[in-house]
């Protein structure tokens, strides 16, 4: 049998939300809202609970029709359903397709990217919370449009690069998501009407240095192992060291060195360089 290409992205996703399980008793990927709160890994499930509690405020108080677009592992879904709505999800991949139906069993899932998916019917609500940014910014919200119920919306919550961003070549600059400029343009033509928006950029900032220190920790033991190697077996180190030089540029060591040894993914740089949002959007 041939060798099969590692599926890196659910690799990923399938350690991330084991760890955020382990830590916090979801599976959550979605930054903290840390407003009056320590920043330590032992208050992330809470800051995200308050994030949670934020973006929902921005609902119709009655149950209703919400679809949940790349609605992650379920869990919001899951906590929607709880408060008596009606939830359908939309996730691209298998992975997060069979967590959605595990953690939220009541919701309808479609697997399928957002601009693909077939859907029936009209929402209430189209629902982003961290998904907007990896949707086409010409598709996403037209498409919504098109799903709306009469006197529906849309609630979005996600980063965006500010007018202040300032690419790297080299380093990766944490956060992403749609330039600012290019979005509220976008909104001005499809002739939506923001309301209820809100600016939480600082708020959630401290999220990406709980993660940086996370994976400090993993580059501190691979950097302990590394001496260990170095003193007691050099030829298994000199072996794994051409393994990586052979199968990762030295584009992609610098950031894994970044990622792991560094603290330049910081809250101070993710706020010089992003805006994150919360928002309700309506036709006029």
């Amino acid at each position: 049998m041939a060798d099969q290409k590692i599926d890196t992205r659910s690799l990923g996703l399938d350690i991330g939300l084991s760890f955020s399980k382990w830590l916090t008793g979801a599976e959550n990927l979605h930054y903290g809202y840390w407003k009056g709160l320590e920043v330590c890994a032992a208050n992330l499930g809470t800051a995200q609970a308050a994030y949670t509690d934020l973006l929902f405020e921005r609902l119709p108080p009655q149950p209703c029709r919400i679809l949940d677009i790349g609605g992650g592992a379920g869990e919001t879904a899951r906590k929607l359903i709880a408060l008596g709505h009606q939830v359908e999800i939309v996730v691209p991949s298998a992975y997060l397709a069979e967590r959605c139906r595990r953690n939220a069993p009541q919701a309808v899932v479609h697997e399928a990217t957002f601009e693909d998916a077939r859907l029936e019917g009209r929402f209430d609500v189209c629902l982003f919370s961290e998904s907007f940014q990896y949707i086409p910014l010409d598709q996403g919200l037209a498409k919504c449009l098109d799903l709306l119920a009469e006197g529906g919306r849309i609630v979005l919550a996600d980063c965006f690069r500010s007018e202040g961003f300032t690419p790297d070549k080299v380093h990766a600059v944490t956060g992403g998501g749609h330039p600012i400029a290019a979005f509220r343009k976008t909104v001005a033509q499809l002739g939506l009407r923001g309301s209820d928006e809100i600016d939480i950029t600082t708020d959630v900032a401290p999220s990406i240095d709980l993660e940086q220190g996370l994976f400090n920790v993993i580059g501190y033991a691979i950097t302990r192992v590394d001496g260990e190697l170095a003193d007691k077996r050099p030829k298994t180190r000199r072996a794994i060291r051409w393994t990586l030089r052979r199968f990762l540029s030295p584009r992609r060591r610098a950031r894994l060195d970044q990622r792991l040894n560094r603290q330049t993914r910081n809250a101070a740089v993710f706020a010089a360089n992003n805006i994150y949002l919360m928002m309700v959007l309506r036709p006029v």
